[in-house]
């Protein structure tokens, strides 16, 4: 009884490093983001050229969309701000990554795998389950709830 009691305890001072958590992982994710969306705006015809060679039908548009999503998400993300809304087509973006690009190499970072494409999958996964947390522009401007 003593160890429940410890436990829930643990588990009740722990919901306090929550939000900093989500601040921290939104910030990160948004971070990682960032020098692909740039790269893409950079050179935004040899990535629609590279995405017609690997299969993506309208290579053109889904350049645009896939860069736009990608500057629109840093941004967002940064701020938390639509938080949830903005994870779905990050999401999206990750999916089709891992689909394309990093599932013929297997698993491994290493080896240019779907490893790190899965984990932000699963960190906007979270973010559109959790939301942005107390530290965000979400909280601020809609009242969102932990």
């Amino acid at each position: 009884m003593r160890l429940k009691q410890s436990y829930l305890e643990f588990t009740r001072m722990s919901e306090y490093f929550r939000s900093l958590g989500l601040l921290l992982a939104r910030l990160v994710i948004a971070y990682g983001f960032f020098e692909p969306a740039m790269m893409k705006w950079n050179d935004i015809d040899a990535v629609a050229e590279w995405f017609g060679s690997i299969g993506i039908p309208l290579p053109g548009i889904n350049a645009y969309l896939a860069a736009m999503t990608e500057i629109t998400g840093v941004i967002l993300l940064a701020l938390g701000l639509m938080t949830r809304l903005i994870s779905l087509p990050l999401m999206v973006v990750m999916i089709v990554a891992i689909v394309t690009v990093h599932l013929p190499n297997g698993f491994s970072a290493g080896d240019n795998g779907f490893e790190i494409p899965l984990y932000y999958l699963l960190f906007l996964l979270l973010f559109f389950a959790e939301g942005a947390g107390k530290f965000s522009l979400d909280r601020l401007i809609f009242g969102e709830r932990e």
